[in-house]
């Protein structure tokens, strides 16, 4: 194994999320403390992977060159702010593309841990949406929903859901700090 993991979903957990998609660097703002969150983790000896659903590619809304845009500046910034994300998977497809790789499928999951040599048994995984929590459990991985983004809608029509819940990813990295201790 090269490493302990921490898998984060990137709209509404690391950034502010639209319903309208984020469509442009400009666009993408980071959530309070989740810049902090990720150099926490790092320097708890975590590496972090970002898993993301972009269906706005399919639906025309930016391209490619705009995503890698986005991606750009997010990395920047958190070099900034002393993180490190080490990877970025994402799904360009649209709900009805019958793909393998859009959560809540497993698809980019595994595809990460086979690339990096991930034990998914002992990954977190954070996102704001069932669909995170699906894909986190249907990979094997341990998944975690935060507050932020579409995560208190998900409680909301989820109440049934039996994962640790947490305000934000700073929170979340915290506890994932303190678990990692034990």
């Amino acid at each position: 194994m090269t490493g302990r993991y921490v898998i984060l979903d990137r709209d509404g957990t690391i950034n502010v999320d639209s319903d309208e998609f984020i469509k442009s660097a400009a666009e993408w703002l980071p959530l309070p403390g989740s810049l902090e969150a990720i150099a926490m983790l790092n320097r708890h000896g975590f590496r972090v992977a970002v898993v993301s659903n972009q269906s706005g590619i399919a639906r025309g809304l930016f391209d490619l060159a705009t995503l890698d845009a986005i991606h750009a500046k997010m990395l920047q910034i958190t070099r900034a702010a002393g993180g490190e994300i080490e990877a970025i998977y994402y799904c360009p497809h649209g709900p009805g593309d019958h793909c393998d790789c859009r959560k809540p499928k497993a698809g980019l999951f595994r595809r990460l841990a086979d690339d990096k040599r991930i034990d998914l048994s002992a990954t977190f995984a954070v996102g704001d949406s069932l669909r995170d929590v699906q894909a986190a459990e249907t990979a094997g991985a341990k998944p975690i929903l935060v507050k932020t983004g579409k995560g208190l809608q998900t409680l909301n029509d989820n109440p049934q859901l039996d994962v640790p819940v947490f305000d934000n990813l700073y929170d979340a990295a915290a506890y994932i700090v303190s678990e990692s201790r034990l």
